[in-house]
């Protein structure tokens, strides 16, 4: 080996131990492999960050932005909520909720796909009275199995899109891996749907008692003008039920007590009480259309104002009134109606300023723009009037306004913010622009019009001007660690090509293998890019494997489209680690997994994936053209 060839594998040696290691951020590891590189002249200079102009760069970080659209939008939350129904059996549960989390996950974000299903298929456990364990490492195998059906569903396919056209000229085009990942992905679907699922040991009982949420009582109240005016109370025990909320009562002026009762006939300005989880009560205000703020003031017996809006209260006069920041009690109703669509949960800590205080002590709405929906005191609803209640240190708190989603403001209140709740209705205009936008991005980028990542560009671009990623969101939601660790990578492994290492790899297990049909060849370097991927971040697998796999089919002249697909959908096989890939990271709390759970199915998951994409492989990308 050259002196080169050997510093690029110690230096990659080196990256793939910090990485393995774990104890410093995937992204300072990359960068700090990339400097090095370039003091050891193995990367020019003029190229440290030619990573950050890479298409596979770029499209990793719009497809994340184009995967906020679709949340915001509400269109995938309403299809979820849709497809969660009681009283399925476990089987038909998994089957119908992992194809909806693999068909979402071949267009948007697996983690983003996950995030959204995670809670429904939890709520869905609970209310079946079984542990969460059961379907919650099916749902997430299932999201990384839809990955592989498109060029966006997952980054080891962008990146092999890239290399592509880097080593042969042209990239893979939007569905050159829909024959070989959409039949991998049904049947592992069938295989965790009817198999693996009982295959995972029941952590039901541990893991779901963490999980139970605190409850609150929020007050709610019917704006001017409610569809629910004028109907019983029992006209929403269905949707109260689907929300997973108990309703308690209506508070009415003339009343001055809480009323009871579901043959109560709802007056416009009444305060609906219910009660349930912060994501419950988020479903529940979504679907009953009392998430909007009025601008109607009525005086209460103590001179105190209630303004409609998802459980606020106001102090102040009929006349507008200023507060400390000179605001008007019109400007700070209108600041609140503009934070109408989230609501918060976030936990009081020892110093706050709310200790011991009421939230109309404190003036938390006049002073902080911050309003108080509910209280949770050790998990339980703590009742009376949500405004004076007392706060204590650890308690959970219900708040929805402005300047609750100011970090700052909640550190000065001494909160904890733990749990964010989308409360906004879904607007059917917002769901079908998000969708027709992005169909015309595919459109144009399959029709050859333009590249894909401009059509894409084009597509975000579009999400941004109308508002459907708010300019605050849309940096935010962009996985900046990942963006880096990529962009540096990518220079490092164009390095290692330009000495040879790839060509040396390949050469050995072209050697390993030459007494054997080429298919042998393939079999094993899909095996060790599995193996890496179960350990390794599946950006860095596919970096370092895809090169080296068609270096390896140019060796044994066939066909590298071949083997670069078949390594393409061996990095997205993270099945035996909870640190392979995201998914499996975020279910591991929730389900009350252990790292030895996951190999049970997914082992037998990854045999499965081999026997079915090799034969899929050799059919659509022949090993002789």
């Amino acid at each position: 080996m050259t002196t080169d060839q050997i510093l690029l594998f110690s230096l990659f040696g080196l990256i793939l131990v910090m990485l393995l290691w774990g104890r410093f951020r995937h992204d300072l590891v990359a960068a700090g492999g990339l400097m090095i590189a370039v003091l050891l002249g193995l990367v020019p200079q003029d190229d440290a960050f030619s990573g950050f102009s890479n298409h596979a760069v770029v499209v990793v970080a719009l497809v994340l932005v184009a995967s906020r659209a679709f949340e915001n939008s509400g269109a995938l939350g309403l299809l979820a909520s849709k497809v969660m129904k009681e009283g399925r059996s476990v089987p038909v549960h998994i089957a119908i909720t992992s194809g909806l989390a693999a068909a979402l996950s071949a267009v948007i974000n697996n983690v983003a796909a996950l995030a959204i299903l995670m809670p429904l298929d939890i709520q869905a456990a609970r209310k079946a009275g079984r542990p969460p364990s059961k379907t919650l490492m099916a749902l997430a195998f299932a999201t990384i199995l839809g990955g592989m059906v498109t060029l966006i569903g997952t980054p080891p396919n962008i990146i092999a899109a890239a290399i592509r056209k880097e080593k042969l000229g042209e990239a893979f085009g939007m569905f050159a891996f829909t024959p070989v990942g959409l039949t991998v992905a049904i049947v592992g679907l069938l295989f965790v749907a009817l198999i693996g699922w009982r295959l995972v040991p029941a952590r039901g009982d541990a893991a779901a008692s963490l999980l139970e949420p605190a409850s609150f009582q929020a007050e709610l109240q019917l704006p001017e003008g409610s569809e629910l005016s004028g109907k019983a109370i029992g006209s929403l025990e269905e949707t109260a039920r689907a929300s997973d909320v108990l309703l308690v009562g209506v508070w009415r002026k003339s009343s001055g007590h809480l009323l009871r009762g579901g043959w109560i006939v709802l007056q416009d300005g009444d305060i609906l009480v219910v009660e349930g989880a912060s994501t419950a009560i988020g479903a529940f205000i979504k679907s009953s259309g009392l998430q909007h703020i009025e601008k109607t003031k009525e005086k209460d017996g103590a001179g105190e104002e209630k303004a409609a809006s998802s459980g606020e209260a106001s102090k102040g006069s009929d006349k507008a009134s200023q507060d400390d920041a000179g605001n008007t009690e019109d400007e700070r109703r209108k600041e609140l109606a503009e934070a109408a669509p989230e609501i918060l949960e976030a936990v009081v800590r020892a110093d706050s300023r709310l200790a011991g205080r009421s939230a109309r002590g404190v003036g938390l709405r006049d002073r902080f723009r911050v309003v108080l929906l509910g209280v949770s005191r050790a998990g339980r609803v703590a009742g009376g009037d949500v405004r004076s209640q007392i706060i204590q240190p650890g308690d959970t708190l219900l708040l929805t306004g402005q300047a609750a989603r100011s970090i700052s403001t909640l550190d000065s209140l001494g909160l904890i913010g733990i749990n964010r709740v989308n409360v906004a209705p879904v607007v059917m205009k917002n769901v079908l622009l998000v969708i027709g936008l992005f169909l015309g991005a595919l459109v144009l980028a399959t029709t050859g019009i333009v590249d894909f990542t401009i059509a894409i560009a084009i597509a975000v671009a579009a999400y941004a001007a109308l508002g459907l990623v708010p300019a605050r969101e849309f940096y935010a939601k962009i996985e900046w660690p990942v963006v880096v660790m990529l962009a540096c990578l990518l220079p490092i492994g164009e390095a290692f090509d330009r000495v040879g290492g790839t060509a040396l790899i390949a050469q050995q297990i072209s050697a390993l293998t030459q007494n054997y049909a080429p298919v042998v060849a393939l079999v094993a370097m899909m095996v060790v890019t599995m193996t890496l991927s179960d350990v390794l971040n599946n950006f860095a697998t596919m970096i370092i494997t895809g090169p080296i796999a068609i270096d390896l089919a140019q060796k044994l002249q066939v066909n590298p489209d071949t083997f670069l697909m078949g390594v393409a959908i061996s990095a997205s096989c993270a099945f035996l680690t909870p640190i392979g890939h995201k998914n499996n990271t975020l279910i591991m709390g929730p389900g009350g997994f252990k790292f030895s759970d996951y190999w049970r199915m997914g082992l037998p998951l990854e045999i499965i994936v081999l026997l079915v994409s090799v034969p899929m492989l050799m059919i659509v990308f022949p090993l002789k053209p």
